[in-house]
């Protein structure tokens, strides 16, 4: 019985000295993740409001990474919703490069 007992907690510790680091090393990446999605959010927005003239398809990524970051999830929906964001801040950064062009000519 005895032996049985050892069997089982050194077991046990080998799962845990196992389980342990990479549970959290994946919850490291998810924070990560998750601040970059956020930050890539913020960029965005800012992006948005510097552009002065309306892109359809930028609002619909914006939109679609605000709320996949108010569903949480994991770092795969993270990264997704930093993907929509820095891709609406690319479109609203060429309609700004496009219009300003145009008003002084270049």
């Amino acid at each position: 019985m005895f032996w049985l007992i050892g069997a089982v907690v050194i077991a046990g510790a080998g799962f845990a000295a196992a389980y342990v680091p990479r549970a959290r090393a994946a919850a490291h990446e998810r924070a990560v993740a998750w601040s970059e999605a956020r930050a890539a959010i913020g960029v965005a927005v800012v992006g948005r409001d510097a552009a002065r003239t309306p892109v359809p398809e930028a609002e619909e990524l914006l939109t679609k990474a605000e709320a996949i970051a108010a569903g949480r999830g994991g770092a795969a929906a993270a990264r997704e919703a930093a993907r929509c964001a820095r891709a609406a801040d690319r479109l609203w950064r060429a309609a700004a490069d496009r219009l300003r062009r145009e008003a002084y000519g270049g």
